[in-house]
């Protein structure tokens, strides 16, 4: 089969204003970049009639567990079985892209096009966050450097979008006085930047005003916050993120459309697409496909707790994917393992995908179990998966949409159609809004994760005291753990019960309107593996290579 990037580069697209017209925006909604890319701006008095799906996934391992790939073949079928789907999904940071998952535009024959430039600069959304983030840590600086300010503390880090382990902890301003003041400190990438999740929760601009406004950059002597609005850097901010506001248009490898737009990880961010794009294509859509990043544990939690209910979004369905491998991988089997054939490790492993769907069940939306296929899949043990489904009560269909694209994924489609048929279930939401914040993290701790205790640093009761005396501590929790295991130990696979989670930090993200909540050994800024993907890319003959 081609690789990735030979399929994509295959493809004759639609010129952007011929699919922009088709499915019906006028001139004045959208900008193109070139002819195969927009940026969208669609009028506030369209109605959001799409029923809104998330695409979800069991625990991750490091293959990868093929969500994406799923979600673009689960919008191609719905559209050749005559219904309008749109995609809805997060934009790919650079940092991964050369580090080691490669490219994240989906596989195979589900693709988002052009893969090159979605996996690169793209419309510089990103850029543009790394600049505005950066933008005010360097204000806060001068303002330091020229006695304006005097602050206790400052919180607010510089961001890169790369994996870069150098740069977790360092001092800056040193040199003499004339090159600012020594300061620890150290930078975070791009995709945990809280104007990432300001970007992808605002409700228009006026809401992001008020968000940037509210940013806490630092604590003053007096133990009070000191925000972006009194540091006066708002304006500026607003400027640079303008255009990284308005939602980005490309089309699938069937010429299906799709909203890529924000980029926050799961792991250490909310993990979900920008709110303007899911809005966009519950507009432009009959059916709105979203997916939450990494495990159910971690994406489909903030999806609902923090996403859904600042926004009031009711996805009518939720579709798991998971595949052999993944369970396999759960079951113990090593990684260069997992392909064969293995009932025992496939049935040991099941119990990670019980405890997603049991998860899921609690937060309301119908169930579908998608199961990634691959060639070599024993059918007795897809029997034995769908099975499983059967005796948990929720519905079942196999995949293929990397080999098959579209096509692949009707029987996944015609399941979602079903599904869909009944109207939402309310959410039930894992704590409630009013909780104190460590209530919160001990009941998703509890609920999701199936912890039986949670404890804390001493430096995080610290930061429960601070974030207690400025009034935040009733705030959304996004917990950030690995996303290899329902536990905060990426080596504890299948569904462990009754463990510590042990809270490391509670970052305030007062723009954002949450409360990082950082557990184990979590980084907010990854280091690259032995053989970064980085190695494998290159251009040949004016055209990029390698990047998969």
């Amino acid at each position: 089969m081609l690789s990735d990037i030979e399929i994509a580069q295959q493809v004759k697209l639609k010129r952007i204003d011929d699919l922009a017209h088709e499915w019906g925006l006028d001139d004045s909604e959208f900008e193109p970049y070139g002819w195969d890319k927009a940026k969208v701006s669609l009028k506030a008095n369209r109605p959001q009639n799409g029923k809104l799906i998330l695409v979800t996934a069991t625990s991750g391992m490091p293959a990868g567990s093929g969500k994406t790939t799923t979600s673009i073949a689960l919008a191609q079928a719905m559209n050749r079985l005559g219904k309008k789907a749109v995609l809805a999904l997060r934009e790919p940071s650079l940092g991964p892209v050369f580090g080691m998952k490669g490219g994240a535009a989906g596989g195979g024959y589900s693709q988002v096009l052009p893969m090159e430039s979605i996996n690169l600069h793209f419309t510089g959304d990103f850029h543009a966050i790394t600049a505005a983030n950066n933008l005010i840590a360097a204000l806060i600086d001068n303002a330091r450097h020229k006695r304006q300010i005097d602050l206790k503390e400052v919180t607010w880090k510089r961001v890169l979008d790369v994996n870069d382990r150098q740069l977790r902890f360092i001092v800056d301003g040193l040199g003499g006085s004339a090159n600012g003041i020594p300061t620890e400190t150290g930078f975070d990438i791009t995709a945990a930047s809280e104007l990432m999740a300001v970007l992808c929760l605002a409700d228009g601009e006026e809401d992001l005003r008020r968000r940037l406004d509210r940013l806490v950059l630092g604590i003053k002597f007096d133990g009070t916050p000191f925000t972006c609005k009194e540091l006066g850097a708002t304006g500026a901010v607003m400027a640079l993120l303008l255009d990284a506001m308005k939602p980005n248009l490309v089309q699938t490898l069937e010429g299906t459309p799709a909203f890529i737009h924000g980029g926050p990880f799961a792991n250490i961010a909310h993990g979900c697409n920008s709110v303007a794009a899911t809005r966009a294509a519950m507009t432009l859509g009959e059916y709105a496909i979203t997916e939450a990043g990494f495990g159910s544990d971690l994406g489909a939690e903030k999806f609902f707790d923090i996403k859904c209910r600042e926004c009031g979004l009711e996805p009518c369905a939720v579709v798991l994917v998971t595949s052999l491998k993944a369970l396999k991988w759960h079951g113990g089997v090593a990684l260069p393992e997992i392909g064969k054939p293995n009932m025992q490790a496939l049935k040991a492993g099941m119990c990670n995908l019980d405890a997603h769907v049991a998860s899921l069940k609690a937060f309301g939306p119908e169930i579908i179990v998608s199961m990634n296929h691959f060639a070599n899949d024993p059918e007795e043990e897809i029997e034995v998966l769908r099975n499983r489904c059967q005796e948990l009560g929720v519905r079942f269909a196999v995949s293929d949409g990397f080999a098959d694209g579209g096509k692949g994924a009707e029987s996944v489609a015609r399941e979602v159609f079903a599904a869909c048929e009944s109207p939402a279930a309310a959410l039930n939401y894992a704590c409630e809004e009013d909780d104190p914040v460590m209530v919160k993290v001990e009941k998703i701790a509890r609920r999701v994760y199936g912890a039986g205790s949670v404890s804390m640093s001493a430096a995080a009761v610290k930061d429960l005291k601070l974030l207690e005396s400025m009034g935040f501590d009733k705030l959304p929790v996004c917990i950030a753990k690995t996303p290899f295991s329902l536990t905060a130990d990426p080596k504890a696979l299948g569904a462990p019960k009754g463990f510590d989670l042990p809270v490391q930090r509670l970052i305030l993200n007062a723009g954002a309107g949450f409360v990082v909540v950082t557990t184990g050994a979590i980084m907010r800024m990854p280091g690259l593996p032995k053989q970064p993907a980085a190695y494998n890319i290159d251009v040949k003959d004016g055209k990029i290579t390698g990047l998969a």
